[in-house]
């Protein structure tokens, strides 16, 4: 185990208490209990192990998106995160390797036409998306002609995509298949326009607690917690990354 310096529990834990920001717009990452409401999840599983291994104890902060987990880095809610790499974000945000890759596709209509997540890049194409999401941010720099429509939250784009009649919703894959099983006459496309890396970070400036987050998450990886984490909640088809180095 690591030994934390005091610039790093400055860095991590600057009140004396890690404060994590939990992203329940996500459920392959986190989720609330059935019973008790309590957050749960590999990124919540990941937050205890860090705030034990410092020493600290560990406060959610919850959210209901990425973009507004992302959005309150401004106002210093909180000192770890668990967020995709994005370009837009690592300006701001210090990121450790991806812990888990997950896949970013399209939920359609079953007499959809569309047969490939490429076909959907057209003019007169209209996609909703989570604003802020991984794969809002994605689609934003790559596509060419298709129209982002953008609802609050990812489950909100689902959402979007039915009340409006909506040619896709854009979202990870998991979450899209168990709205498509319901029965509802929608189904999710084949293969995939993004594979999303998700990863802890901290404010870029905070460097000694990015460096420790770093060192702290790769043997969980090779060891089988996060691979624990994730089968205990139901996420057994989520593909771990591969431990570095």
């Amino acid at each position: 185990m690591l030994t934390p310096t005091h610039d790093v529990l400055r860095d991590l834990a600057p009140s004396g208490t890690l404060r994590a920001a939990i992203n329940f717009g996500n459920p392959v990452l986190a989720q609330r209990n059935s019973q008790t409401g309590e957050p749960q999840g590999v990124s919540v599983r990941l937050a205890t192990e860090l705030a034990r291994q410092l020493g600290v104890a560990v406060t959610f902060v919850t959210y209901d998106a990425a973009g507004k987990v992302f959005d309150a880095l401004a106002s210093d809610q909180w000192d770890v995160a668990f967020l995709a790499i994005e370009p837009v974000r690592e300006a701001q945000v210090a990121f450790s390797e991806p812990y888990v890759i997950i896949e970013g596709t399209y939920l359609v209509q079953a007499d959809s036409a569309f047969v490939s997540v490429q076909d959907l890049d057209q003019p007169g194409v209209r996609i909703a998306v989570g604003q802020g999401a991984a794969y809002d941010l994605f689609l934003s720099r790559t596509q060419q002609h298709a129209e982002l429509v953008r609802a609050p939250t990812s489950a909100g784009a689902v959402d979007l995509f039915l009340q409006q009649g909506l040619d896709a919703a854009a979202g990870v894959r998991q979450p899209l298949l168990k709205v498509a099983d319901t029965g509802t006459g929608l189904r999710v496309l084949d293969g995939h326009f993004t594979s999303i890396r998700q990863a802890m970070g901290v404010p870029v400036a905070r460097t000694a607690g990015a460096a420790y987050v770093r060192a702290f998450l790769e043997p969980l990886k090779a060891n089988g917690f996060v691979r624990s984490a994730l089968d205990d909640t139901g996420q057994r088809d989520v593909t771990v990354a591969p431990a570095q180095g």
